[in-house]
C-alpha cells in the first residue's frame, strides 16, 4: 500500500544513512521501525484484571467448583463424576 507521510530534515536524512549503512530501502527502515514501536506498545498494555465473575441465576459456583482447574471443570459440564 502507498502512503504519503512527512519526516523532518533531519530526521529524513538519518532514516537515509541508516538505511544506506544496512543495505536496506528506506521503506523498509520505515516498517521495521513502526513494527518494534507497535510491538512494544501491545507488550506494555496492562492485561485486564477481573475480580469478580458475573454468573446467571442469582445463586453463584455450584459448591466444589474450581475456575482454576480447566479439566475438572470440562468434567463436570460433561457430567463426568
Amino acid at each position: 500500500m502507498r502512503t504519503t507521510i512527512r519526516l523532518g530534515d533531519v530526521l529524513l536524512q538519518e532514516a537515509k544513512r541508516e538505511a544506506a549503512k544496512c543495505g536496506m530501502t528506506l521503506t523498509a527502515i520505515i516498517e521495521e521501525s513502526l513494527r518494534e514501536r507497535l510491538a512494544r506498545s501491545a507488550a506494555s498494555a496492562e492485561p485486564r484484571s477481573y475480580t469478580r465473575l458475573a454468573t446467571s441465576g442469582g445463586r453463584g459456583l455450584r459448591p466444589g467448583i474450581d475456575l482454576d482447574d480447566s479439566a475438572a471443570l470440562l468434567d463436570v459440564m460433561d457430567g463426568v463424576d
